[in-house]
């Protein structure tokens, strides 16, 4: 039988969709996150930025799932990130906080704009740096806070501070050094694990299991804590990392 007589049935136009559709979520969650704080929903606004980050995680998975991975997803999932991870946290952290630093003078309120268009700058170069580097490093390793990593330090920050009372005035100058931190992390050297050495079988180690469910249970009794923990203790790891070899290196050679 000739070929032609069976022939293969094309893939669903639709499946080609289904990834970019979780981009267009998550681009769509972090534009409601910058309306949410120019209203004054920080808290909504910060969740909002976490549903993106969900998303975020999903479409590239369920592309390589479906084998439905294009150049065109992958443009458009970091400029969605951008909006999302970059603009989206910038804007949330300067209503809610940083401009007020004009309170103390009009130095100080350049101050605000400035660090909030520093952070998200900084966004843009490391999802350029990542897209040209995509192959060349090793994958198990990030150079430099991963957006969405630094996005959740953010948000948790302010989730956290805001359900405790504190307004954004309060902390005006933790959150100037927590926005500018998290900015140049993102554009640095340092080395963060990228989890994606991770098993990726239906078979996983039962310890894996029982951090999820730790984790689970934590997120449960107090989530913006876990996060802004979690987000803190992952951002601290690349600084750490550097300086540990660092000092390994210098005692190699003075033991040489």
């Amino acid at each position: 039988m000739h070929d032609t007589d069976n022939p293969q049935k094309p893939r669903p136009r639709a499946i080609y969709l289904l990834p970019n559709l979780f981009t267009t979520g998550a681009l769509f969650a972090g534009f409601y996150a910058i309306i949410a704080a120019s209203q004054g929903q920080f808290i909504a606004a910060c969740i909002a930025v976490f549903v993106a980050g969900l998303l975020d995680g999903l479409d590239g998975r369920i592309a390589r799932l479906t084998g439905t991975s294009s150049e065109f997803g992958i443009q458009y999932d970091s400029l969605a990130d951008l909006v999302s991870f970059g603009m989206a946290p910038a804007l949330v952290m300067y209503h809610w906080a940083l401009h007020t630093l004009r309170y103390d003078g009009a130095t100080w309120g350049k101050v605000g704009w400035t660090a909030a268009f520093l952070y998200a700058a900084c966004t843009a170069l490391r999802l350029a740096r990542f897209n040209v580097q995509t192959g060349q490093v090793d994958k198990r390793w990030f150079i430099g806070l991963a957006s969405p990593a630094a996005a959740g330090l953010m948000m948790a920050f302010v989730w956290t501070l805001a359900a405790a009372g504190y307004s954004g005035e309060q902390v005006r100058f933790l959150a100037l050094g927590v926005t500018v931190a998290a900015g140049l992390l993102m554009v640095s050297r340092a080395r963060y694990f990228s989890f994606k050495a991770f098993p990726r079988s239906d078979r996983v180690p039962f310890l894996f299991i029982v951090l999820a469910v730790v984790v689970f249970v934590a997120l449960t009794i107090d989530p913006p804590k876990v996060l802004l923990t979690a987000g803190a203790l992952y951002a601290l790891s690349g600084p750490a990392m550097w300086a540990w070899q660092r000092l390994r290196r210098q005692r190699s050679g003075g033991a040489a």
